[in-house]
């Protein structure tokens, strides 16, 4: 062969190899980093829109997430009507992965009728293609720690929810919440020994994990057999006098560790939902559209990949 025949060959080949070089690179990195769960499906809370979850699936749909958490405060209006919902949502091609069905209280006196409004609001979420609901409670007293006996009692009472909107096919979830039974991770403990796996799913909430004094990346190997979905959410200490005081703020503006936190969910092969969720707007000039893009950002920088 002419040797200018070898070294044009040469220089040829080389010369594709390194071109190849940065474009392999660029995509190992992004796909390698900690935030990359291939498994992960991304919601978005409606309650940032305080109430008008008409413009909240609107808008959500747009910023394209893939699920939106409705709020019990919508049986006001569409509670007879849920096929109207359940259209709004097939036309913006969004999942409900989670329905927030209110408070189930222990010490009511009467506990059938607490257990029979989760299940007539399961039947709700059915009706507009739910598969999934949470339960919170404002049972928590206002001094002091609550007893164990009375973690135990809400454990059985959200265990009876779950039983029967589980017969119905509606998951039933604790979400763990500051200020509420369940604040601390050992309230948390308590509370999911007294219910059954089966029955009652856990939706770790990352920020009041965290507010709560715990260690939300811990929590997910630790309840990893029993989470389907979490509320990906950050929060920060509020400036002032208060040291417990804090604030909601959009993903990547608190102090939650949600680098790690996407890394554990990557090393358990975690496949289900992560809900956004923002209570309010941390700053009374933003809109809920404006800090959801915060927060779609925030996710996308850490190479979570919007599918």
């Amino acid at each position: 062969m002419h040797p200018d025949i070898t070294r044009r060959k040469f220089l040829f080949q080389f010369g594709f190899t390194i071109a190849a070089i940065p474009f392999f690179s660029c995509k190992t990195t992004k796909n390698s980093g900690s935030g990359a769960v291939p498994g992960l499906q991304l919601g978005y809370s409606a309650i940032t829109w305080g109430g008008n979850d008409v413009q909240a699936i609107k808008d959500i749909a747009a910023l394209g997430f893939k699920g939106v958490q409705l709020r019990s405060n919508i049986l006001k209006e569409y509670g007879s009507k849920p096929q109207e919902i359940k259209a709004l949502l097939r036309q913006y091609h969004l999942d409900v992965p989670m329905f927030s069905s209110g408070n189930a209280n222990i010490n009511t006196g009467n506990d059938e009728a607490v257990i029979k409004t989760h299940v007539d609001n399961a039947t709700f979420v059915k009706a507009i293609g739910g598969k999934n609901m949470q339960v919170t409670n404002s049972s928590r007293p206002k001094q002091g720690n609550p007893t164990t006996e009375d973690l135990q009692k809400y454990g059985r009472l959200i265990n009876e929810v779950g039983k029967r909107t589980r017969d119905m096919g509606v998951q039933t979830h604790y979400h763990n919440h500051m200020g509420q039974l369940g604040q601390t991770t050992e309230e948390v403990q308590i509370i999911l020994e007294n219910c059954d796996s089966n029955n009652v799913r856990l939706l770790l909430d990352v920020a009041h994990y965290h507010q709560g004094g715990g260690d939300a990346v811990k929590a997910i190997d630790q309840y990893k057999s029993r989470i389907d979905a979490l509320h990906l959410k950050d929060v920060r200490p509020k400036p002032g006098a208060d040291p417990e005081a804090y604030t909601f703020v959009e993903l990547g503006q608190g102090k939650v560790d949600l680098p790690g936190i996407f890394k554990a969910l990557s090393n358990i092969n975690f496949k289900g939902w992560g809900i956004v969720e923002l209570d309010s707007v941390p700053a009374k000039e933003k809109s809920p559209v404006q800090c959801a893009n915060i927060s779609k950002s925030y996710l996308t920088s850490q190479g979570i990949e919007f599918n």
